[in-house]
């Protein structure tokens, strides 16, 4: 089984079709993986934009802060979000404001001791178990 198909087991599909969050899930683990230096390069491109505190937040063992989508978009640049809504199938202009909601959890994921994992990369296991747990956000937890 494919990280997608993990990803959309895990927490649905959206009622809109198309990927929606389970695939941006997938599209930021990859993009996160594929920066230089992995999440230390994401860290670092938050830091330069002013905004280290936010996901150091994400990093800690801490409470998550929020990020609004334009704040996102200015840190990863409009060809990131554009390429991110394709590989996620889903329009540019919602792909921030999903990814707002989704990017802190898949950092505190991958960071459960509060640390960068060696080399920065992100472990799709460690990812996937904790965010087996953010079913409700995604309106497939049990009520």
């Amino acid at each position: 089984m494919s990280l997608l198909d993990t990803l959309g087991s895990l927490v649905g599909k959206t009622p809109e079709g198309g990927g929606g969050q389970p695939a941006l899930i997938a599209a930021a683990l990859e993009f996160v993986n594929s920066q230089p230096g992995g999440l230390n390069g994401l860290i670092q491109q938050f830091k330069e934009k002013g905004l280290g505190d936010v996901i150091g937040s994400w990093v800690s063992n801490g409470d998550n802060q929020p990020i609004a989508a334009d704040a996102l978009h200015n840190v990863l640049g409009s060809s990131t979000v554009t390429d991110l809504a394709a590989k996620a199938g889903v329009d540019p202009s919602q792909v921030t404001g999903m990814l707002a909601q989704v990017l802190p959890h898949v950092v505190n994921a991958a960071t459960p001791e509060g640390n960068v994992p060696e080399e920065g990369k992100l472990n799709s296991t460690t990812v996937l178990g904790a965010l087996g747990g953010l079913a409700s956000l995604f309106g497939k937890g049990s009520a």
